[in-house]
């Protein structure tokens, strides 16, 4: 099992963290997706690990950007 956490910017509500969310939930591997709106940290929890380009491409796809 792999845990990363990535800053993401641009998120403002809880619709953000639910866009975030299901993007990088998509990505294949990818066990649990935990976004802190407050501090924009987005913990990914996968059974091997993604990596950061995967991951910044879901999350433009959601329309934010990682730091």
């Amino acid at each position: 099992m792999s845990t990363e956490t990535y800053t993401v910017t641009g998120m403002t509500c809880g619709h953000c963290v639910s866009s975030v969310t299901e993007e990088v939930g998509e990505l294949p591997g990818v066990t649990a997706v935990d976004v802190d709106l407050a501090s924009g940290r987005v913990t990914v929890t996968s059974d091997a690990p993604v990596g950061t380009d995967a991951v910044r491409g879901a999350v433009e796809e959601a329309g934010y950007a990682l730091a």
